[in-house]
Protein backbone atom coordinates (compact mmCIF):
# COMPACT_ATOMS: atom_id res chain seq x y z
CA UNK A 1 0.00 0.00 0.00
CA UNK A 2 2.78 2.91 1.11
CA UNK A 3 4.12 1.83 -2.64
CA UNK A 4 0.94 2.91 -4.00
CA UNK A 5 0.21 6.00 -2.20
CA UNK A 6 4.01 7.40 -2.42
CA UNK A 7 2.85 7.36 -6.47
CA UNK A 8 -0.40 9.16 -6.39
CA UNK A 9 0.99 11.68 -3.91
CA UNK A 10 4.62 12.53 -6.22
CA UNK A 11 2.09 12.88 -8.51
CA UNK A 12 -0.48 15.35 -7.00
CA UNK A 13 -0.08 16.04 -3.54
CA UNK A 14 -3.21 17.51 -2.86
CA UNK A 15 -4.94 14.18 -3.43
CA UNK A 16 -7.72 13.83 -0.97
CA UNK A 17 -7.64 10.79 1.53
CA UNK A 18 -11.04 10.07 0.21
CA UNK A 19 -10.01 9.62 -3.64
CA UNK A 20 -6.98 7.48 -1.94
CA UNK A 21 -9.33 5.11 0.09
CA UNK A 22 -11.22 4.66 -2.85
CA UNK A 23 -8.68 4.29 -5.56
CA UNK A 24 -6.51 2.00 -3.55
CA UNK A 25 -9.02 -0.05 -2.17
CA UNK A 26 -8.65 0.08 1.66
CA UNK A 27 -10.35 2.55 4.17
CA UNK A 28 -9.36 6.70 4.87
CA UNK A 29 -8.37 5.62 7.92
CA UNK A 30 -6.04 2.80 6.88
CA UNK A 31 -4.54 5.90 4.46
CA UNK A 32 -4.52 8.69 6.85
CA UNK A 33 -2.52 6.41 9.35
CA UNK A 34 -0.28 5.20 7.03
CA UNK A 35 0.64 8.60 5.68
CA UNK A 36 1.32 9.72 9.26
CA UNK A 37 3.83 6.84 9.39
CA UNK A 38 5.34 7.55 6.57
CA UNK A 39 5.89 11.57 7.42
CA UNK A 40 7.28 10.19 10.43
CA UNK A 41 9.40 7.82 9.52
CA UNK A 42 10.46 10.73 7.44
CA UNK A 43 9.79 8.70 4.04
CA UNK A 44 7.24 11.97 3.30
CA UNK A 45 8.88 14.37 3.72
CA UNK A 46 7.20 17.66 2.61
CA UNK A 47 4.81 18.54 -0.18
CA UNK A 48 5.59 21.17 -2.32
CA UNK A 49 3.89 23.62 -4.84
CA UNK A 50 5.70 23.77 -8.23
CA UNK A 51 5.23 27.24 -9.73
CA UNK A 52 6.53 28.62 -13.31
CA UNK A 53 7.70 31.71 -12.12
CA UNK A 54 8.55 33.05 -15.65
CA UNK A 55 4.47 33.89 -15.52
CA UNK A 56 4.31 36.34 -12.50
CA UNK A 57 6.54 39.52 -12.46
CA UNK A 58 8.82 37.85 -10.14
CA UNK A 59 12.39 37.84 -11.27
CA UNK A 60 14.14 34.84 -9.91
CA UNK A 61 17.69 33.01 -10.97
CA UNK A 62 17.83 29.37 -10.83
CA UNK A 63 21.99 28.26 -10.65
CA UNK A 64 23.66 24.71 -10.48
CA UNK A 65 26.82 25.17 -9.19
CA UNK A 66 29.20 22.19 -9.16
CA UNK A 67 31.40 21.64 -6.32
CA UNK A 68 35.01 19.57 -6.00
CA UNK A 69 35.44 19.42 -2.07
CA UNK A 70 38.09 17.34 0.16
CA UNK A 71 35.98 15.03 2.25
CA UNK A 72 36.54 14.92 5.93
CA UNK A 73 38.41 11.83 7.57
CA UNK A 74 35.65 9.75 8.99
CA UNK A 75 32.89 11.78 7.99
CA UNK A 76 32.95 11.18 4.17
CA UNK A 77 31.12 14.17 2.10
CA UNK A 78 28.01 14.24 4.60
CA UNK A 79 29.78 17.19 7.00
CA UNK A 80 30.72 19.88 4.49
CA UNK A 81 26.98 18.99 2.38
CA UNK A 82 25.58 19.91 5.43
CA UNK A 83 27.35 22.79 6.11
CA UNK A 84 26.38 23.32 2.66
CA UNK A 85 22.56 22.76 2.70
CA UNK A 86 22.09 25.11 5.90
CA UNK A 87 22.91 28.36 3.89
CA UNK A 88 19.09 29.89 3.19
CA UNK A 89 19.60 30.08 -0.46
CA UNK A 90 20.08 26.70 -1.17
CA UNK A 91 17.24 24.58 -2.31
CA UNK A 92 19.39 21.18 -2.64
CA UNK A 93 22.61 19.75 -2.12
CA UNK A 94 23.46 16.31 -4.25
CA UNK A 95 26.30 13.94 -3.89
CA UNK A 96 27.54 13.51 -7.33
CA UNK A 97 29.65 10.82 -9.57
CA UNK A 98 31.90 11.74 -12.08
CA UNK A 99 34.27 14.85 -12.26
CA UNK A 100 33.04 16.71 -9.16
CA UNK A 101 31.64 15.87 -5.59
CA UNK A 102 28.43 17.78 -5.31
CA UNK A 103 25.82 19.69 -6.72
CA UNK A 104 23.98 22.79 -5.56
CA UNK A 105 21.32 24.31 -6.54
CA UNK A 106 20.29 28.14 -5.48
CA UNK A 107 17.79 30.85 -6.36
CA UNK A 108 18.85 34.38 -6.22
CA UNK A 109 16.94 37.47 -7.24
CA UNK A 110 19.70 38.48 -9.79
CA UNK A 111 22.80 36.68 -11.26
CA UNK A 112 25.01 39.18 -8.94
CA UNK A 113 23.51 37.46 -5.77
CA UNK A 114 24.02 34.14 -6.70
CA UNK A 115 27.64 35.44 -7.63
CA UNK A 116 27.96 37.33 -4.31
CA UNK A 117 26.77 33.75 -2.56
CA UNK A 118 29.39 31.97 -3.98
CA UNK A 119 32.17 34.07 -3.76
CA UNK A 120 31.61 35.13 -0.02
CA UNK A 121 29.71 31.86 1.67
CA UNK A 122 30.68 29.32 -0.82
CA UNK A 123 34.00 28.63 -2.01
CA UNK A 124 35.82 30.32 1.04
CA UNK A 125 34.77 27.11 3.16
CA UNK A 126 37.91 25.45 3.54
CA UNK A 127 37.12 21.74 2.26
CA UNK A 128 35.80 23.61 -1.25
CA UNK A 129 38.66 22.79 -3.52
CA UNK A 130 36.67 25.05 -6.92
CA UNK A 131 33.77 25.54 -7.76
CA UNK A 132 31.87 26.20 -11.52
CA UNK A 133 28.35 28.32 -11.26
CA UNK A 134 26.01 27.05 -14.21
CA UNK A 135 22.67 29.49 -14.80
CA UNK A 136 19.39 28.17 -15.68
CA UNK A 137 18.38 30.23 -18.76
CA UNK A 138 14.47 28.62 -19.25
CA UNK A 139 13.02 25.69 -17.88
CA UNK A 140 10.96 23.39 -20.22
CA UNK A 141 10.12 20.52 -17.62
CA UNK A 142 10.27 20.57 -13.85
CA UNK A 143 9.71 17.71 -11.13
CA UNK A 144 8.19 15.75 -13.97
CA UNK A 145 5.91 18.88 -15.92
CA UNK A 146 6.15 20.13 -18.57
CA UNK A 147 5.70 23.97 -17.88
CA UNK A 148 5.00 25.51 -21.42
CA UNK A 149 3.86 23.33 -24.43
CA UNK A 150 4.32 24.47 -27.84
CA UNK A 151 0.43 25.04 -29.00
CA UNK A 152 0.11 23.24 -32.56
CA UNK A 153 -1.78 25.46 -34.89
CA UNK A 154 -5.34 24.00 -35.38
CA UNK A 155 -6.29 26.10 -37.88
CA UNK A 156 -6.95 24.94 -41.45
CA UNK A 157 -4.93 26.49 -44.13
CA UNK A 158 -6.88 28.83 -46.68
CA UNK A 159 -5.71 28.75 -50.25
CA UNK A 160 -6.70 31.66 -52.62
Amino acid sequence: MRQEILGVLEHNSKTKIEDLAVLLGNSEEEISKEITNMEKEKIICGYHTLINWEKTSTEKVTALIEVRVTPQRGQGFDKIAERIYRFKEVKSVFLMSGGFDLTVILEGKTMKEVALFVGQKLAPLESVLSTATHFVLKKYKDHGIILEENKKDERMAVTP
